[in-house]
């Protein structure tokens, strides 16, 4: 991923960026059946030498599950400039520990590598990563180590620059594969990360990049040792595993007449969805469309036809976020996450999650969510049903009635409801009529209790395999804002949020046009142009997208929430004040 850093945990930060399905799936079946992670320090025995099997699509296959170190040797300038500290020994003991079975390593050589002839890397740094790389294979694990930030540091130059870019390519990876020369084949060495070229067409870009993918498979492969027969990994452009791309790595893949060649591609789901603009609220059938899509095109263009694919990253671009609200609701997350690596089982793909800092706390060693990460790992290997969403809201403002949810049961059986672990009685609390759960009015007026604002109390969903959906219970009305004057650097509007949860935003002037900065859908970005306070009862309009507006034009913004409720909002700017009204 490009350019996502993060300063010091302590300070807030800015938002960020085909083994045949039996291999896969035999291979998996040596993973763990449970679903709580082991902590840093459980009891791991030593780490066996991995036999690499001597197919590319076994190997692959062998790798998955797959983790990032992610903004750590690829921050700039240092290790620890993205606020990842120094990794230890103990990292990869906690990784390998959890289940995964290799490790990306991302390394930006930049800021450690002469900018001129003959481009030296300095003897430290590459001994930093050397200790790193081996570190990881001491627990057993495949490594795949690459040229990261480089991408649109330097190499992106190529177009304007390309001798001295191919030069510098060249000795990056020669010095790369001198230094590990004699490492195993768990070790696989991936050429560039999602290459940019500056101002290049898409047919430039393809020839660019086929230049620099071939000469790094000649570099390795000439230096000898384990390099003749070391896996490489090439990838797209950005990474996109946009077909026309996957077709033109395909055609390079083939010409190279290379064995031991892998396709990268990476996948961050449906954009809007993703990042929660446009209207990306939930992950609905356009979302869960795009994912079955782009796994189902991996599989024909790689791995149906005997290459491997390895999605060296994957994840949502802006979930899960530990320091600001969060933009994408807890359960539509999760069903991503489950359908994502159910996609890339049946797809017969290996994945990569990225991890700049999300979710293993490297100060730690101690999964922040191990809630996710327990949805995660049991969607390595099976289903789990899921529900329509993960909320029942009732009301507080008027009489109690049944509200049903639409079960998703990824090919499981229901097999009830649970409030710890006291079973709900189906037909007084519940009923249910085909994939349509309800919750009677009886139920929901002893789940509710005394109906105070927020979650009153949360079911379990249960299902035959795979974990149990949880559903809050929650009581709440319709938020009411209040009038605000502000200015264009800091303008909040008061909100008695009453138990709800902001969604979206929609934004227009007058005349129907959109009105902020996200100007091709009215619905702006959450968090980057609008963000919920609920600890100060604020909805905070943020300075991108109060300069965004026209002077003296006022904007109909529509707020929307998870319960349906929508308030709406009028806001003006007039130089630098801004003013704001309700209704």
């Amino acid at each position: 991923m490009k350019d996502i850093r993060q300063p010091s945990p302590h300070r807030s930060r800015g938002p960020g960026r085909l083994a045949a399905l039996l291999l896969a799936l035999l291979v998996m079946l040596g993973l763990s059946g449970g679903t709580t992670f082991a902590a840093a320090d459980d009891a791991r025995k030593p780490a066996r030498p991995v036999s690499v099997p001597a197919s590319a699509m076994d190997a692959v296959a062998a790798m998955q599950p797959s983790w990032n170190l992610g903004n750590t040797l690829d921050a700039i300038p240092n290790e620890g400039s993205w606020g990842n500290g120094q990794t230890t020994k103990a990292t990869f003991d906690t990784i390998a520990a959890s289940g995964f079975r290799s490790v990306r390593v991302p390394v930006t050589w930049t800021d450690h590598q002469s900018a001129t002839a003959p481009y030296t890397i300095d003897a430290t740094y590459m001994a930093r990563v050397k200790q790193i790389v081996d570190w990881a294979l001491a627990d057993g694990l495949y490594v795949v180590l690459n040229v990261h930030h480089d991408s649109w540091m330097w190499v992106e130059k190529i177009t304007t620059d390309h001798d001295n870019v191919m030069a510098r390519f060249n000795s990056t990876w020669t010095q790369i594969s001198t230094a590990f020369r004699d490492a195993p084949r768990t070790l696989v060495f991936e050429g560039i990360n999602e290459p940019s070229f500056a101002g290049a067409t898409d047919a430039q870009k393809s020839q660019y990049l086929r230049e620099l993918q071939t000469s790094f498979r000649s570099v390795v492969r000439a230096s000898g040792g384990t390099n003749a027969s070391r896996l490489l990994s090439l990838t797209t452009p950005a990474g996109s595993p946009d077909q026309a791309y996957m077709n033109d790595l395909y055609t390079t893949i083939t010409g190279l007449n290379d064995s031991q060649l892998i396709a990268q591609v990476h996948f961050y789901g449906w954009y809007p969805f993703s990042v929660n603009a446009a209207g990306g609220t939930h992950y609905d059938a356009t979302a869960q469309k795009n994912t079955d899509d782009t796994f189902a095109n991996m599989r024909s263009t790689f791995a149906a036809r005997g290459i491997p694919v390895y999605v060296g990253e994957y994840g949502l671009l802006s979930y899960p976020d530990h320091f600001h609200p969060s933009r994408i609701e807890r359960g539509e997350a999760l069903k991503y996450y489950e359908h994502v690596n159910y996609a890339a089982r049946t797809a017969g793909v290996t994945t990569a999650l990225w991890d700049p800092f999300a979710y293993l706390n490297r100060d730690t060693l101690q999964w922040r969510d191990p809630a996710l990460m327990d949805w995660i790992r049991s969607s390595w290997t099976t289903r789990s049903g899921t529900a329509s969403f993960d909320k029942v809201y009732v009301p507080k403002s008027s009489p109690i009635t049944a509200h049903s949810l639409t079960l998703n049961r990824n090919g499981t059986s229901f097999q009830g409801l649970w409030q710890g672990n006291t079973a709900l009685v189906y037909g007084r609390d519940y009923t249910l009529a085909g994939a349509q759960l309800t919750f009677t009015t009886t139920g929901l007026t002893r789940l509710v209790g005394n109906r105070a604002y927020g979650v009153n109390t949360t079911v379990q969903a249960r299902f035959s395999r795979g974990l149990p959906w949880n559903i809050d219970i929650v009581t709440q009305d319709t938020p009411v804002a209040a009038n605000a004057t502000g200015t264009n650097e800091s303008f909040a509007i008061p909100t008695q949020y009453r138990g709800d949860d902001l969604a979206a935003m929609h934004s227009t002037y007058a005349d129907g046009t959109t009105a902020g900065p996200l100007t091709w859908n009215p619905y702006q970005e959450f968090n980057r142009h609008f963000s919920p306070d609920y600890p100060n009862g604020a909805i905070v309009l943020t300075p991108e997208y109060l300069n965004a507006l026209r002077d003296g034009e006022t904007a109909t913004l529509v707020f929307h929430f998870y319960s349906g409720a929508t308030v709406t909002y009028r806001v003006t700017k007039s130089g630098t004040t801004v003013t704001g009204t309700v209704g």
